[in-house]
């Protein structure tokens, strides 16, 4: 069987993915809307396998915000077994909007802001896509700082160890930097040489990347692996965390918090549903990147954090103290070649979740902005910039206020995009789209002057009732410990708060689909004759 091609220029293959002819693509250069970054990517160059897939989040999903998600729950009253199942069940849930976004890149060969389009419109993608941008800009810039700092405690830590106390690394002189705090200079030279590598490996492309992740996901999970046997084997036993069954049991006490602490682990990656087009659109085939998803993303989640207990627990047999944080523990040893070891792993395993989850996705929405000026690499360069702007330091001398309320305020819109992306693509258009109308300014995407009303009004509605009651806690005179107040901004959704980013995407969800279906777009009649038939859709 052959592949057929249709209207526009548009093939489709017998498994089902659709690419332009070059003739096709190449008659889209002149348009504003295409560049080579964001046009669908050639069948030829549409490598990624299973392997690839898993390893990606291995990567993304081994670091140390991931082995510090159990120490969370415990510290509530959960059992260590009970903190493990919940961040199970929560990767399970946030993998099937993940899968459902990630569908119609590996199909179309799409990165997520032109996916966009056909719901927001040509020039509406935008707004989606900036969201997202925003979202990956902040938590670049964090990352690349906490980064930063783990490699300036472990070379110290490593230094200190080879010059018998020489604690010359740590105690350098201090200065601040555009109103930050005074750090010593080889703080801020850390930052910097952290901040570079980010920026390396993201002008080097998308298949550096690949091969970026496809070498660290081993090394990384067998130094942390190795690091668990060799504290349990100097504990002489897995220790005491283990062993306590915590103080909440199954009663009523532990199904109170259960929720919303679900709620919180699905938080660690919702956001990052949207981005995976950017990654499956070099698929070869569907079931490839969906096994490789649900191998790696779950799994890696799951275990992660076990290796970080059963770890944790050891320390306690050890030094006489739980010791959670793995940058204090890898400061501790005392060998040399082991220090060296754990700095490397530690500093990869920063910097292979923060080049996929936070710098290529926002390199290709600011590249959607301007595609005749900005290029992937360009959009590369300009999210490295903006997390030295948003200066990180400031940020993470007050987290309660900056990553939890504006960050996670901020991050409840990205569940309204995917309730209406969702929504569009998959009852809609039933997974069909015109793909050289995704680059035309009057292509059936056009909407009313690039922009579709409805996906605005769907994205309004969820994010207003997902974030309306935004409330923070009080202190202990009343007042509001956060710019929000406590009773909420509108009171009576502030329970529904606490579950922003699934609230928001099942609002949109519904009110796109019901606007979407009962109010046609003039040239729906044109489109759904323009569209592959529904018998060669995959």
């Amino acid at each position: 069987m052959t592949a057929a091609t249709m209207p526009g220029g548009e093939v489709v293959f017998p498994d089902g993915r659709h690419a332009l002819t070059p003739e096709a693509d190449a008659a889209l250069d002149g348009s504003p809307l295409h560049n080579e970054d964001l046009a669908p990517v050639p069948m030829k160059k549409r490598t990624w396998t299973t392997y690839n897939y898993l390893a990606l989040w291995v990567g993304m999903a081994i670091n140390v915000p991931t082995w510090l998600l159990a120490s969370g729950l415990i510290a509530l009253g959960m059992a260590w077994y009970q903190a493990i199942l919940t961040i199970c069940i929560a990767n399970i849930i946030v993998l099937i909007p993940m899968l459902l976004i990630s569908h119609a890149g590996t199909k179309f060969g799409l990165p997520y802001p032109v996916i966009a389009r056909a719901s927001f419109g040509v020039w509406g993608a935008n707004l989606p896509a900036l969201l997202r941008a925003g979202v990956a800009c902040g938590w670049f810039g964090i990352q690349t700082w906490i980064g930063g700092t783990a490699l300036f405690a472990v070379v110290g830590a490593l230094l200190l160890t080879l010059t018998g106390g020489n604690d010359a690394w740590v105690n350098a002189p201090g200065f601040s930097v555009i109103l930050g705090g005074s750090f010593p200079w080889t703080a801020w030279l850390c930052f910097a040489v952290f901040w570079a590598l980010n920026i390396l490996i993201i002008l080097r492309g998308m298949e550096a990347i690949k091969r970026f992740e496809n070498w660290a996901a081993p090394f990384l999970i067998a130094v942390f692996l190795a690091l668990m046997v060799w504290m349990v084997w100097q504990a002489g036993g897995f220790g005491p965390v283990v062993e306590e069954a915590g103080t909440l049991g199954w009663g009523p006490d532990f199904w109170a918090i259960f929720p919303l602490s679900l709620m919180g682990m699905i938080a660690f990656w919702s956001t990052l549903s949207l981005n995976m087009p950017d990654f499956t659109r070099f698929g070869r085939s569907q079931r490839e990147q969906a096994t490789g998803q649900a191998l790696g993303l779950p799994t890696t989640m799951t275990l992660f954090p076990l290796v970080g207990v059963l770890t944790t627990s050891a320390t306690v047999i050890v030094y006489g103290e739980a010791i959670w944080d793995p940058v204090v523990l890898t400061g501790k040893l005392d060998n040399p070649i082991a220090l060296i070891i754990m700095l490397l792993a530690l500093a990869l395993a920063t910097l292979t979740t923060n080049v996929a989850a936070n710098v290529v996705s926002p390199s290709y929405d600011f590249s959607n902005a301007w595609p005749s000026k900005i290029s992937f690499r360009t959009g590369g360069l300009i999210t490295g910039v903006i997390g030295i702007l948003i200066m990180p330091w400031n940020l993470l001398s007050t987290p309660e206020l900056y990553i939890f309320t504006w960050l996670g305020f901020y991050g409840g819109l990205t569940g309204a995009i995917a309730g209406v992306i969702i929504a569009d693509y998959w009852l809609i258009r039933k997974t069909k789209l015109a793909l050289a109308d995704l680059y035309k300014p009057t292509g059936i995407y056009r909407y009313a002057r690039g922009w579709n009303w409805r996906a605005v009004v769907a994205l309004v509605v969820g994010a207003v009732i997902a974030l309306g009651g935004a409330y923070s806690t009080p202190n202990a005179d009343g007042s509001a410990s956060g710019p929000f107040p406590p009773d909420g901004i509108i009171g009576f959704l502030k329970p529904v708060y606490d579950y922003s980013w699934l609230a928001s995407l099942l609002i949109a969800f519904v009110v796109y689909w019901v606007l979407a279906y009962f109010i046609k777009q003039k040239n729906q009649d044109v489109a759904d004759a323009t569209l592959v038939p529904a018998d060669t859709a995959a």
